[in-house]
């Protein structure tokens, strides 16, 4: 399982707040509703069963026009299962297995299933779940944009959510804050109209923001498909913290697959997976048909110069003119602003970063060596170290071999207090081998030592490292003591010769 945990266009020109405000309001309707919506869910689909199978075994009795609606779309949707229904079978609770021993008369069972009708219409009339969540055989106007504020639980709402935060915040950016929310809205609206279009006959009610997202998701690469997306991999045995950087364009219409596949899947076999796949589907086309509209329309260029308009005041003329060329894809006209604006402010993180896009758009590698080595000292200072770490792999990954070893030093001991034991000696291997003249070398030698035999128990790994140490030409007395009491370690945790263990 891959799960997105950032791309590299998170940073936008102003805080997103409108993002921010849907995400909040997300979860206080989560918090205020979860419970009672599970409860009314559960309780409805106890009585919606019950009638099924009264009906199954009685088809005579008595309804209401909306339970017969009801019943009848069931029937269309899963003929073959309504006739079993009907079949001897095992009871499924204490109601049913009274209904199949018993034999009931006519007065019976329709009191029985007037008595159902008026708890589904009592359900109809005072439930959160039956008024705002999203029923496809009989949708509301209102459910088609309070369906999307609600969420079946937990899980449901954080992944919802982050990735909202993922596509909406670069969005709200390009398009400012009343052409967002107003194509989030609509794109749920549209992906609960494809659903509701597969599934027409459905009574089984559809909950959360994810068709909505979708859309943002659809938008995200019709605007920004060469974004990379780092993506964090989960085994089945637990959580391997490897990350990848990966293209919008690749990762997202895979995406995309998934979803057509699973969904495809459902529709042909008549039913209904835990997962509306077809309201993904239909949000996302909406959003990259969508995101093109504003494009070629200018709307897009519009709210672009409105919000402009409003940050100039507060961001360097240079950063929005930088923004607006790498953004139309001429990084050579930025190039010159940005190397005078980190020229007379080193620590501006924002230059920097403008700076590494437009020298990635140019392909140049050893300027991409440079400003990366500079966003891993700036992010270091500031104690976001993975995020230094994150530049420092972009680093080597353009080829770059070296950085100061102050801040090298640095992010090995940002490995060891995140446990990566094996990368953090890897690491301080490295840092001595490209400073075999400095003091540096040997402190990284004993570093890298020391784990191997408390963290590791690679003792002949561990021995090797403290004899270089202790051979280093690099004065090194202070670290002595240190370096001998390794080595007694490692000659104490060596096997003996002919001996063994039982």
């Amino acid at each position: 399982m891959m799960i997105p945990v950032a791309h590299e266009n998170l940073r936008g020109r102003r805080w997103p707040w409108v993002t921010i405000v849907i995400i909040a309001l997300n979860f206080v309707i989560f918090l205020a509703t979860n419970g009672r919506i599970e409860k009314e869910l559960h309780d409805a689909g106890r009585v919606q069963l019950h009638i099924l199978l009264l009906s199954a075994r009685y088809p005579d009795a008595q309804m209401t026009p909306d339970v017969s609606q009801m019943v009848g779309a069931f029937k269309r949707e899963h003929a073959e299962i309504y006739k079993q229904l009907a079949s001897p079978r095992r009871p499924v609770d204490e109601w049913d297995s009274e209904l199949q021993s018993g034999k009931p008369t006519d007065t019976d069972i329709n009191a029985e299933m007037a008595g159902l009708c008026s708890k589904i219409e009592q359900f109809h009339n005072d439930s959160l779940a039956w008024n705002y969540a999203f029923h496809p055989y009989r949708p509301t106007l209102r459910s088609y944009v309070t369906a999307s504020f609600l969420h079946g639980g937990w899980l449901h709402i954080i992944f919802n959510m982050w990735f909202l935060w993922l596509a909406g915040t670069v969005l709200e950016d390009a398009w400012g804050r009343v052409v967002y929310p107003i194509f989030y809205l609509v794109s749920g609206v549209f992906a609960f109209l494809v659903h509701a279009a597969v599934f027409p006959d459905s009574f089984v009610p559809v909950v959360g923001a994810s068709g909505a997202i979708a859309g943002l998701m659809g938008g995200f690469l019709a605007r920004f498909p060469k974004t990379k997306i780092k993506l964090m991999w989960i085994w089945a045995f637990g959580l391997v913290r490897a990350y990848k950087l990966v293209p919008a364009y690749i990762i997202l219409p895979l995406w995309l697959v998934i979803q057509v596949f699973w969904g495809a899947l459902t529709a042909s076999q008549g039913i209904e997976a835990g997962v509306a796949y077809w309201a993904h589907i239909g949000g996302f086309a909406f959003g990259m048909i969508g995101a093109v509209i504003l494009s070629k329309t200018g709307l897009e260029s519009a709210a672009n110069k409105v919000i402009e308009s409003k940050v100039s005041l507060a961001v360097d003329p240079r950063i929005a003119r930088a923004a607006e060329a790498i953004g139309s894809d001429q990084p050579d006209a930025a190039i010159a602003d940005l190397k005078q604006l980190v020229a007379e402010q080193p620590d501006s993180i924002e230059g920097q970063e403008l700076l590494l896009k437009a020298q990635e758009k140019q392909k140049n590698y050893a300027g991409q060596k440079e400003t990366l080595a500079t966003l891993c000292r700036l992010y270091v200072a500031s104690g976001e170290n993975q995020t230094a770490w994150n530049y420092y792999e972009q680093f080597t990954n353009v080829g770059g071999e070296k950085l100061p070893r102050g801040l090298w030093m640095a992010l090995c001991r940002w490995l060891e207090s995140e446990k990566s034991w094996d990368r953090a000696v890897m690491e301080y291997q490295r840092v001595a081998e490209k400073n075999p003249t400095e003091r540096a070398s040997v402190q990284a030698l004993v570093a890298a030592g020391r784990i191997c035999i408390t963290k590791l128990n690679r003792v002949a790994d561990a021995e090797k490292l403290f004899q270089a140490a202790e051979a280093s030409a690099v004065p090194h007395a202070d670290q002595d003591a240190t370096i001998q009491e390794g080595l007694k370690l490692c000659a104490a945790a060596a096997p003996k010769v002919g001996s063994y263990d039982r």
